[in-house]
């Protein structure tokens, strides 16, 4: 009888332990200690957006680690960089200005040359991870790194019900992308009604932008956007093809979109490039105008610095006189006289969000796996 006890209480000791380890297996998600799991639980981000605030600006989103979205797209610069023609990844040089993100996910189309659509920006942020010249990252890599981090893989988890993956770091950053809207601007309070958000001359700026100055023919409704395709003539920016590594990045980009002339073109064919239609060469697409004070400089080369050059561009008629160059034929010179362009500017000038400044994220840390537990 005590024979049989003693062995019950074995059984009874080997089932405790069985289902302890089966506990601690459970606790031990992703292969760290119960202790990390509840840690990292803890501050882990509960929604898609929170999630892809931290990896915009997480560096370990780049080949090298050397820089992130935020790099590039700084709420310090409205989003922008500030820089005429982006720097893009470590030892490349990138041939187009940095637009800014706010506003993005409200846009038909992404990029200068319209290459996305606006409602596949997953796409977008897909090709900007990847490129050599933008993040140059491998996705199997960037998994790698972030299950290596318990904050991400308990994030994943809770956010998404799985683990880290490719496609869920894409919509991730996308949702966050998302949050970025102009709000409380000037001219916003003044189309609701307070006459008071703009002064005398930059309702006279009003009055020319949507009369006299034609702007509102393309700078149109809620994002002053109408998110189409237009050529301007825009000036070439001499860096591209004075600075080999831009050159290098222009002649690798439009080889690989198979534009036959890449060799010998000292111009950036915009839409063309996607279509080989002649019409399309120098299209580009049309920027919102929202937050437009903060993000020079301007066009899709950098090659306008200040708004008062952007209104005298389009005061001589664009590019219209610029010889072998295709134009909107709508644009004409306007004869603008030195008052007008400064009530245009300071028109221009309101279309900024007010806002508090940007609460950077701190990042979460690696921490190594139990090995066999991966």
């Amino acid at each position: 009888m005590v024979k049989r006890r003693y062995i019950a209480v074995l059984l009874l000791a080997a089932a405790l332990t069985a289902s302890a380890g089966a506990l601690s297996a459970n606790a031990l998600r992703g292969g760290w200690s119960s202790a990390t799991t509840s840690q990292a639980a803890a501050v882990a981000p509960a929604t898609a957006e929170e999630l892809g605030k931290l990896l915009f600006f997480d560096n370990r989103l780049s080949g090298d680690t050397s820089i992130s979205c935020s790099s590039c797209h700084s709420p310090e610069n409205a989003w922008a960089d500030g820089l005429s023609l982006s720097a893009g990844y470590r030892s490349t040089l990138y041939f187009r200005n940095t637009p800014t993100i706010v506003n993005a996910g409200r846009m038909p189309l992404l990029d200068w040359d319209g290459r996305f659509a606006g409602d596949d920006m997953d796409s977008l942020v897909r090709d900007h991870l990847a490129e050599g010249h933008f993040m140059n990252v491998d996705g199997r890599l960037l998994v790698e790194r972030l299950r290596q981090v318990p904050v991400y893989e308990v994030a994943f988890q809770e956010i998404f019900g799985g683990d880290v993956s490719y496609g869920k770091t894409l919509r991730a950053l996308t949702s966050f992308v998302n949050t970025l809207n102009s709000e409380n601007h000037p001219y916003l309070r003044y189309l609701e009604g307070d006459q008071s958000a703009l002064d005398d001359r930059a309702r006279e700026g009003l009055e020319l932008f949507e009369g006299r100055a034609g702007c509102a023919q393309c700078h149109s409704g809620e994002l002053l956007s109408d998110g189409e395709m237009h050529a301007l003539g825009v000036p070439e920016n001499g860096d591209i093809f004075n600075e080999p590594l831009r050159h290098i990045t222009f002649r690798r980009y439009f080889r690989l979109l198979g534009v036959a002339e890449y060799v010998s073109m000292r111009a950036d064919p915009g839409l063309y490039a996607l279509t080989t239609n002649e019409a399309d060469r120098g299209k580009f697409r049309t920027p919102s105008l929202l937050e437009a004070a903060d993000t020079a400089p301007y066009m899709h080369n950098g090659v306008l610095a200040t708004l008062e050059d952007v209104a005298r561009f389009y005061n001589q008629g664009a590019g219209r006189g610029d010889e072998g160059k295709n134009f909107d034929p709508r644009l004409e010179p306007l004869g603008f006289t030195e008052e007008e362009i400064a009530s245009l500017v300071a028109f221009l000038s309101t279309l900024r969000s007010e806002r508090e400044p940007f609460d950077t994220p701190d990042l979460p840390a690696y921490e190594l796996r139990i090995l066999g537990q991966n």
